[in-house]
């Protein structure tokens, strides 16, 4: 894995030299949601389909960039059925009334290289909020150093649950949800 990271760190500083914006779509099958939480103080973790992902990617000027994903919560699955069932009840994402998630990006900063900070708004529960997302962008390892038709995207940030109204047992299931994006793209029209 790191001979892997260290490679495509090489390797995408000259794909952002050839760069100009690009639409992307998501490619379903290495594409997800993992969120930790804690349950009684122990970490956990469960997983989210991302429903849909559209994205325009300029490695030359990331400030071109934009995002939109779509997450699928009736798809959702926690560390145990009850814990998913607990997940999907009216107290904390109501599912049935707010079956997705959405992300919608403001701005982008940061590089290629160096990682980018993604700003925008997130839609929970109907409530949406300000929510700041770390990106970084990866290559597949069998691909050429200009080849642009795979990318994959690795977001990661937190929230809090209680902001968006998931506010269900707070005695046993901490506030903070620390959330982790992998979203395979595939440029549109290749």
């Amino acid at each position: 894995m790191v001979r892997l990271l260290l490679i495509l760190g090489l390797l995408l500083p000259a794909l952002a030299g050839m760069a100009e914006p690009l639409n992307y779509r998501l490619d379903p099958a290495g594409s997800e949601l993992r969120f930790g939480y804690k349950i009684g103080g122990i970490p956990a973790e469960g997983t989210m389909p991302v429903k849909s992902a559209e994205m325009v990617i300029d490695l030359a000027r990331l400030g071109n960039s934009r995002a939109v994903v779509v997450l699928d919560v009736n798809g959702t699955r926690a560390a145990s059925q009850i814990a998913t069932d607990a997940l999907k009840s009216e107290s904390v994402l109501d599912a049935a009334a707010h079956p997705e998630i959405s992300f919608r990006s403001d701005s982008v900063t940061g590089s290629v290289a160096e990682g980018a900070r993604i700003s925008g708004r997130v839609t929970i529960r109907g409530v949406t909020r300000p929510l700041v997302l770390s990106a970084r962008l990866y290559r597949p390892p069998d691909s050429d150093p200009g080849d642009r038709d795979r990318l994959t995207v690795l977001l990661t940030g937190s929230i809090q649950r209680s902001a968006f109204g998931a506010s269900g047992y707070p005695d046993l299931v901490a506030d903070r949800v620390d959330l982790r994006i992998r979203a395979a793209l595939r440029l549109i029209g290749r």
